[in-house]
């Protein structure tokens, strides 16, 4: 079976050092480093460029001209979509939820700037979401065009592929790795983690955008592996989601200011956020611990940071004024 790949982002990406960081969350000063994955080359950056290189490739190689998918106002895998687009040269439509004129700010900036058309679905479900998408693929076919579907958060075998290859490139970069820890939203990103490093040393820490994020995970992941993965066996944190995706939390706040504050390293509050608070908790409780190498992958999502008012509200606020 062939596997057709575009060429869309800059890798591998590197790995940096995190010591006053790590020292501040309670590991050695040498355990932690942070794999660069905001730094992919393409429209804002983040781990949904590795997911596209597939699902594009998929979508030129049989000869489609548009790309479909759907998302939140504010979703980073949006965002990419309509940069793949522009740099393969097709046509970009984003079904997003909700309706227009809520926020002109962050991510939906973005997709203006880079051409995508915006279908709005309306205050639906996935499920919901997800019809309208098929609906605008059919709408698309009848006026002639071929549109490709892209999965939800790019997330699916074929998509986790590029993680895969992350996976393969931590192994080289940082030898003797025992756990990467990264955001778990719609499953892919983990799902490749887990395919090329192993289910022990992946700590996925659930955002919130799926009701089952592991049972996700394993259902992309196993098709890549020798063996079927439970979801019994991944190392998964489901407690820094809160009141919802979305939502900004105490933890989710302390983990941007320290990042930013100890490493100049900005992190958004969904996704990047979570995860960090998900890693300072998993020290607190002994799930990671003090030297072990330790990798957290920054899977971008800046651009989502400038479309969220309570984030921008609290970096604010953080704010010195200075007196002469």
């Amino acid at each position: 079976m062939s596997h057709p790949h575009a060429e869309l982002g800059m890798f591998p990406t590197p790995v940096q050092p995190a010591p006053r960081l790590a020292t501040a969350i309670g590991l050695r000063p040498d355990d932690l480093w942070i794999k660069r994955d905001d730094l992919t080359g393409l429209g804002g950056g983040g781990n949904k460029v590795r997911k596209l290189e597939w699902t594009v490739g998929a979508a030129l190689d049989d000869g489609a001209d548009t790309l479909v998918t759907t998302g939140a106002p504010q979703s980073n895998h949006a965002q990419l979509t309509a940069a793949a687009g522009a740099r393969a040269g097709l046509d970009v439509v984003l079904v997003l939820r909700g309706s227009p004129g809520n926020s002109r700010s962050g991510n939906l900036a973005l997709d203006g700037l880079l051409g995508a058309r915006l279908a709005w679905a309306g205050d639906v479900d996935q499920d919901g979401l997800n019809r309208a998408a098929t609906q605008v693929c059919s709408q698309l076919r009848s006026r002639g065009a071929r549109p490709a579907l892209i999965p939800f958060g790019g997330s699916s075998t074929r998509g986790a592929r590029g993680y895969v290859q992350c996976g393969q490139e931590l192994r080289r970069q940082i030898p003797g790795l025992r756990t990467a820890v990264v955001a778990l939203g719609s499953g892919g990103t983990m799902a490749g983690l887990v395919a090329s490093l192993g289910t022990q040393a992946v700590l996925g820490v659930d955002v919130g955008a799926l009701a089952d994020p592991a049972a996700a995970a394993c259902a992309f992941a196993g098709p890549l592996t020798a063996a079927a993965v439970s979801p019994q066996h991944l190392r998964v944190r489901r407690d820094q989601v809160g009141s919802g995706y979305g939502a900004l939390t105490a933890p989710v706040s302390a983990a941007l200011t320290l990042a930013a504050r100890c490493e100049g390293l900005v992190l958004d509050p969904v996704y990047t956020g979570r995860a960090l608070a998900g890693l300072i908790a998993a020290v607190r409780d002994g799930d990671v611990k003090p030297g072990e190498k330790t990798v957290f992958i920054h899977t971008g999502g800046l651009p989502g940071l400038f479309g969220h008012a309570q984030a921008l509200a609290y970096a604010e606020d953080g704010a010195v004024v200075y007196v002469s």
